[in-house]
């Protein structure tokens, strides 16, 4: 089995093993349910995990509804309108709430500094000119060097893609979402 092939496990503190950045993009499911599943693990390891969610205001997500049964080591911040998002044609309040997403994301990173920054729907965002490429550069060059920061979302740009350790493109070869699929609470929503 592959597992058995692997060297055996050095233990060590996790948080002295951290500062990577992620991105995880593509056209296929999974790329906000991947972060969620890093941010989860982590918190059962005690660490501290912010997830700010970008073009995101919805208060039903599961994701939303779980802070309020598991640790308090686990906060998830929208920064979006209830309202679907009009990429062709974004208001002024979902520029504003963008960048005020990574505002507060950087006063995290000097005051709070989590152990994993999950930034949901970022790479939407830059694509979409909510927020400008070279501020998510910017900050992910000044990050912490111990904070592991993921950004989700289709369209990542390719200058995220040259920052990343790691880069996941989710692609799908069947999909629900092709035919007149609803999104259903738990598993899409």
């Amino acid at each position: 089995m592959y597992w058995h092939k692997r060297p055996p496990h050095k233990e060590s503190h996790p948080r002295k093993r951290l500062g990577l950045i992620h991105v995880y993009t593509g056209e296929g499911k999974g790329k906000t349910t991947a972060a969620l599943g890093v941010a989860l693990r982590a918190a059962g390891h005690d660490m501290k995990v912010l997830i700010i969610q970008f073009i995101k205001g919805h208060k039903d997500y599961g994701e939303i509804l779980v802070t309020r049964k598991i640790p308090d080591n686990i906060e998830i911040v929208q920064f979006g309108t209830p309202d679907m998002t009009d990429f062709h044609e974004p208001s002024a309040m979902d520029t504003y709430l963008a960048e005020q997403g990574l505002a507060y994301a950087r006063r995290a990173m000097v005051y709070d500094r989590p152990d994993i920054l999950v930034l949901d729907e970022i790479n939407v965002a830059a694509k979409h000119n909510l927020i400008p490429i070279q501020e998510v550069l910017d900050f992910l060059d000044h990050k912490h060097q111990d904070t592991e920061v993921i950004l989700t979302g289709r369209f990542a740009p390719k200058e995220f893609l040259n920052a990343a350790d790691l880069v996941t493109v989710m692609t799908s070869s069947k999909d629900p979402y092709d035919k007149d699929f609803i999104p259903r609470r738990g598993v899409e929503h």
